[in-house]
């Protein structure tokens, strides 16, 4: 299978991804060794989850993909326990052909469910190579992607919070070699410019590229330290600022953007070689992911 090329694509197009994905407990049990995540529910961990079912559209979206961009409109269903067996779908919403005319932007919006019940939808757009730059592209069509996820109410309160507080969650991950392809192949995500050091020795970096999930998944762990008990129940929004590669050491610092009720819309921000004790927004930021986030009982 050599996978879709970006003129490959068209607007309104449907993929129904192959083949379904069963999640066990050994699954929740590899993803927690890997990150080491302090909450526990029972329930599978919402980021493995959305990696499950990003990774099942690989084969179809982003298997000649330079570099996966970013994330909006990602709201989680339920949660989801282990035994469910997870099926994905996702729409083209958005193409769009890049100056260099030797790749373009592909957006599309993925739906996952347990049965016939969906348990996370998000929108993505990605970059992805074309097999001919002289092949035509299709008309641009940009998608209207709103800078909120709506969810269910969280009644309650966050004590101890307030709109404005920053926290420096101090510790580093960095990420090894094996880790990261482990992790990537947990998902099932097979887009070569993880794996194939043969021919990413030629590619835009030289080297193999991080999965930019694994970077969401170790931010979200390091955020523990100070974010302890809350639990993702949207992405507003995400932007893989810079590439990250094997040998990085990642740190995080969060900030409240907002309280409604239990459930604080939080910005965490990840760095790649820079502790986070002065708060970066620029130099060294790989990620910036703008999420809502529940205090569990």
């Amino acid at each position: 299978m050599s996978g879709n090329f970006f003129e490959d694509f068209k607007l309104g197009q449907l993929f129904e991804h192959r083949p379904k994905r069963r999640l066990t407990e050994g699954d929740a049990a590899v993803y927690k060794a890997v990150y080491g995540s302090l909450f526990d529910n029972g329930a599978l961990d919402e980021l493995l989850v959305f990696h499950t079912v990003f990774g099942m559209s690989v084969r179809d979206i982003s298997l000649n993909a330079v570099a996966n961009l970013g994330y909006a409109q990602c709201v989680f269903g339920r949660l989801v326990q282990p035994g469910a067996e997870l099926s994905a779908r996702s729409t083209v919403i958005g193409l769009k052909e890049n100056s260099d005319r030797k790749t373009g932007i592909v957006t599309v919006r993925t739906q996952g469910f347990d049965g016939a019940q969906e348990v996370l939808s998000f929108a993505r757009w990605v970059m992805v190579r074309k097999r001919d730059a002289a092949s035509p592209a299709p008309e641009a069509a940009l998608p209207e992607l709103a800078s909120v996820a709506a969810f269910p109410p969280a009644p309650g309160e966050a004590p101890g919070f307030s709109i404005g507080r920053r926290i420096d969650h101090i510790d580093g991950t960095t990420i090894e070699e094996a880790e990261h392809a482990m992790a990537t192949r947990l998902y099932n995500n097979v887009a070569r410019v993880h794996f194939n050091q043969f021919a990413e020795r030629s590619g835009r970096f030289g080297r193999r590229l991080v999965y930019g999930g694994h970077v969401i998944s170790i931010a979200r762990a390091l955020s523990f330290n100070g974010l302890e008990g809350t639990r993702i129940v949207a992405i507003n929004g995400g932007r893989h600022v810079a590439p990250v590669f094997a040998g990085d050491t990642i740190f995080a610092w969060s900030q409240v953007l907002d309280i409604q009720g239990a459930a604080l819309r939080l910005r965490t921000v990840a760095a790649k070689d820079l502790p986070c004790d002065s708060f970066p927004e620029k130099d060294g930021v790989v990620l910036d992911l703008d999420y809502w986030a529940i205090l569990s009982p």
